[in-house]
């Protein structure tokens, strides 16, 4: 369905009895597996006593180190010929984290999916290019099954290859992206030297961006570039993918598809939760995965509720954009730092470009902050006070903003490593 009005506007107290519903299907159904039926009976839980919503409080967290020990098959909840496939997280570090699913968990995700792309205006007239990498890593297929039920010609191009992604554009009349935001933004680069104006020479209207934060800033960056609405999407691979939250029209937040969901926000430091509009560490729980329910997931993302209704008409709630993670929280000289603030700080400055870098390193017992940042090439060739002031003058932003003076370098535009699939903001060099 493109537009599911019965369960997009549901009235909460609805929508809460029919996630309640689901909560104790999914608790009774999660018992069949390995993992939970070990966790519930070390924990005395019993999920035939779940009564309210409330209940979901008793039962344990599930974490990213829960789903890497019960490798391979510790949470499946049916028997393994139901299981049609296989995706994974695309973490760099450790052991990855499988998600496994049925063929009904594939329709329930892609109807998330084709619900979240007709929100922001998408229809079947549309040609979507998904620019998102196809695998393991579920960006790509889930986008890709999403546009294909709703019934738009997609095309699988996959990431990289910038010049051919241009002209696909330009020749098939593209009018959506499914991109990642400093690809966007590393590829107007391409765009310049091409000649070609993405306002003029192509037909782009909406560019879906995931899979790594970024401030309402590079957002803008990428709407004035391309001259198209940037909306907002969240998921993660433990909760199916992409999906779980989107942006509609009113881009005022990211609804929570919240009959696929449960959603809490606890402080991370108590466990406990917090009140609407207070940030802190989202929670997650599947309600409709039958091959491998996850409760109560911690997905270390920040963000906090929304309050009140949403112009558009949908009662799911809404969260606001990712802030940072609590396992990407930098801490320097006692100060808690997220890479997104700074790059916040950052694209507010004029005369700055579209790529930086942190660079972190310790000497003696002391821990020093270094960014690098790419600025427009004029500077280089015209007066080198100008060079100067700007490099001062972004230090102090971002001290005014971080709390410590980093040493600020300038670097010419291009001259930082590029990636065409995630941005790898932070280099660690410090040593224990």
């Amino acid at each position: 369905m493109f537009w599911e009005e019965k369960i997009e506007t549901m009235q909460q107290g609805d929508l809460q009895a029919l996630q309640l519903e689901r909560l104790k299907k999914i608790a009774a159904d999660a018992d069949q597996a390995p993992f939970y039926k070990n966790l519930f009976v070390k924990n005395k839980f019993d999920p035939s006593t779940i009564r309210t919503l409330d209940d979901v409080r008793r039962i344990p967290f599930t974490t990213k180190e829960d789903l890497r020990e019960a490798w391979p098959y510790g949470l499946l909840a049916v028997p393994k010929d139901e299981l049609v496939r296989m995706h994974s997280s695309s973490g760099t570090t450790g052991r990855s984290t499988v998600i496994f699913h049925t063929a009904r968990d594939l329709d329930a995700w892609t109807d998330t999916l084709c619900r979240s792309m007709y929100m922001t205006g998408m229809r079947k007239a549309d040609v979507f290019q998904n620019m998102m990498t196809y695998g393991l890593f579920t960006g790509g297929l889930g986008f890709h099954y999403g546009a294909e039920r709703l019934g738009a010609l997609t095309i699988p191009v996959g990431a990289g290859n910038s010049k051919r992604q241009i002209q696909l554009m330009r020749d098939f009349d593209t009018t959506v992206l499914h991109i990642i935001p400093s690809y966007a933004l590393h590829l107007s680069g391409v765009f310049e030297e091409l000649s070609v104006d993405p306002r003029r020479d192509t037909r782009l209207r909406i560019a879906f961006l995931g899979a790594e934060p970024h401030s309402e800033k590079t957002r803008g960056r990428i709407e004035e570039f391309y001259g198209l609405k940037a909306f907002n999407s969240y998921g993660l691979s433990e909760m199916n993918g992409p999906g779980v939250a989107f942006e509609c029209q009113c881009q005022a937040g990211l609804h929570v598809w919240e009959d696929n969901f449960l959603m809490e926000i606890i402080d991370p430091d108590t466990l406990e939760p917090v009140a609407d509009g207070v940030e802190g560490e989202l929670v997650l729980t599947t309600l409709k995965r039958e091959g491998m329910p996850v409760l109560r997931y911690r997905t270390k993302d920040l963000t906090h509720i929304i309050a009140g209704p949403c112009a558009c008409g949908r009662t799911h709630r809404r969260i606001e954009r990712i802030t940072g993670r609590t396992d990407d929280m930098l801490i320097i000289k006692g100060v808690n730092i997220f890479p997104v603030q700074i790059e916040k700080k950052l694209m507010e400055i004029s005369d700055v470009g579209n790529n930086f870098q942190i660079i972190l390193e310790r000497k003696g017992y002391n821990d020093h902050m270094i960014v690098r940042v790419e600025v427009v090439k004029e500077l280089f060739s015209g007066d080198l006070k100008q060079l100067e002031s700007l490099r001062k003058k972004i230090m102090e932003e971002l001290r005014s903003d971080i709390l410590i003076t980093p040493r600020v370098d300038l670097v010419e535009p291009n001259t930082l490593p590029k990636t065409e699939g995630k941005a790898v903001r932070v280099i660690d060099n410090r040593t224990d």
